[in-house]
């Protein structure tokens, strides 16, 4: 899995963050996420996969193997 974040359409919710704290970070001084660790494994994969989905203004994606185009959250 590879996890990615498009900074223009990240509102700075923090929900990754908190969702998915290995995976996920917030900037100080915007609050707009920061990706830890871009391919995650085990529970942070898990998390990060939950964190995809609840993403409210659709600024994560991820793809898993085998994929041919990402999931994107739906804002």
């Amino acid at each position: 899995m590879k996890v990615e974040a498009d900074l223009d359409l990240c509102i700075g919710a923090g929900m990754c963050a908190l969702t998915a704290p290995g995976v996920f970070d917030q900037r100080a001084t915007d609050g707009r996420v920061v990706v830890l660790v871009e391919h995650p494994e085990g529970e942070d994969a898990e998390d990060a996969r939950r964190a995809v989905a609840i993403c409210p203004s659709g600024a994560l994606s991820l793809t898993e193997p085998g994929d041919v185009e990402h999931q994107r959250s739906v804002p």
